[in-house]
């Protein structure tokens, strides 16, 4: 119904913004469970980002991380963090440096916050979230449910763009990422989020809903997400999913006892099926021009000189910019106009790890270890999280190939430092006096 109503009058998806920041403030503020809720409207917001975007919804084009960052904060105000949460107080010290690099660079007006504060938002959004949620345990089912939470704006998405663009045949006439089948939106981001929602409705295949028409509703919106992420033509969010599939079914696989060994591999054989179903499929509609794109080549058949369509030639300006630079960086925000001095282009990074030593230098490099060893010396500290290798896995490869241009893989990030409580809570027994 929210995907039929933002296709047929868009303006009506600023009051469903205002909606959902007004249900989940009053259930935050009035839950005795005040985490859980926390972290659902986190995973909504990061569920429904990129629709909103694409529909015109937000105010400011960071609002999506803005308010996960304010959700985060409710939950900080209200519950406090675990003192053990400081490396990532020092992942925000970190990035100071740079910051004042900027001021001496830019104006502070609207240009600090286009400038600055678009390229820490991500930053910032990945902190906080990670300063809410390090330390804290939540049971299973509650975290099942905070992933079907991530997956509801996903589905109203998925309408809106399969609307928006009723017959495929019509727009396809190349192999370059295609915004017109991505709601006339961004293909990279679209892809992403619906990577991200292909592993999650995945992985309840293997963990399956307990009502079956729930169940087998989520691997129909499995499949479509599927198609429809595949004819963003944007590879980066499709691959990204196929790694963290593979990853959780080693996960699975190798955890379980026979019976279920068994049963996996049934599941998995049955996905491969459906998979080339779906691949088939998507070939016919774009006459063939899919498996071109993902072999790299031109709508001729012509392999592409630059598989990452361009991306190697920002990395190759951003190290020579932190060669320059190498402690202090040149500034956040300063590297789109690197790229306008070097490249005559206007363009922000797509990779997050290069933008880092560019823009922020040696402590950009302290930064980076701090968001790689802290999850993984928390994991080593017994930390149970069937979903930590493949979150950890998204969040590493999407800030690769699309910075952190969404909240996704902050809040993802975030979501592999949850200890998660497998054991059901159990009904207290009534005694006779």
């Amino acid at each position: 119904m929210i995907g039929f109503l933002a296709f047929t009058n868009r303006s009506l998806m600023f009051w469903y913004m205002l909606g959902i920041f007004g249900y989940f403030i009053y259930k935050i503020i009035s839950s005795k469970d005040k985490v859980k809720y926390v972290l659902l409207a986190t995973a909504y917001i990061t569920g429904a980002e990129v629709f909103l975007r694409m529909t015109k919804a937000f105010i400011f084009y960071e609002t999506g991380k803005y308010a996960v960052i304010f959700f985060m904060l409710l939950g900080v105000f209200f519950l406090g963090f675990k003192k053990n949460a400081f490396p990532y107080i020092i992942y925000l010290l970190l990035l100071l440096p740079a910051v004042l690099i900027s001021l001496d660079a830019i104006a502070f007006d609207a240009n600090f916050r286009n400038t600055v504060l678009f390229n820490l938002s991500g930053p910032l959004c990945l902190s906080f979230a990670a300063i809410f949620c390090y330390g804290r345990s939540i049971q299973f089912q509650d975290f099942l449910k905070l992933l079907d939470y991530i997956i509801y704006p996903l589905i109203s998405m998925v309408v809106y763009i399969s609307l928006y663009t009723p017959n495929v045949q019509d727009v396809v006439t190349g192999t370059a990422s295609n915004s017109a089948l991505s709601g006339g939106y961004g293909p990279n981001q679209v892809a992403t989020i619906l990577g991200l929602g292909i592993f999650i409705l995945f992985s309840r295949l293997l963990i399956p809903y307990k009502n079956m028409l729930v169940h087998w509703t989520m691997m129909f919106l499995m499949i479509v997400m599927t198609y429809r992420a595949l004819l963003t033509f944007s590879r980066g969010g499709v691959l990204v999913a196929v790694f963290m599939c593979l990853v959780f079914i080693f996960i699975i696989y190798f955890s379980t006892g026979l019976k279920t060994k068994a049963k996996v591999s049934v599941k998995v054989l049955a996905i491969v099926g459906v998979v080339l179903l779906v691949w088939s499929y998507t070939l016919v509609q774009t006459g063939g021009l899919i498996a071109n794109r993902y072999a790299n080549e031109d709508a001729l058949g012509r392999e592409k000189d630059d598989v990452t369509t361009g991306r190697v030639d920002l990395l190759a300006v951003e190290i020579d910019a932190f060669k320059e630079n190498p402690v202090f960086g040149i500034g956040v925000g300063q590297g789109k106009f690197q790229f306008r001095e070097e490249m005559g282009i206007t363009s922000a990074s797509h990779n997050e790890i290069s933008r880092m030593l560019s823009e922020h230098g040696l402590f950009g490099i302290f930064a980076l270890l701090v968001l790689i060893f802290a999850p993984i010396i928390t994991k080593m500290s017994g930390r149970k999280n069937i979903y930590f290798y493949p979150f950890l896995l998204f969040w590493g490869l999407t800030i690769v190939h699309t910075s952190m241009r969404i909240a996704a893989p902050a809040f993802i990030y975030a979501l592999c430092l949850l200890n998660l409580d497998y054991a059901p809570k159990k009904k207290p027994a009534l005694h006779r006096k």
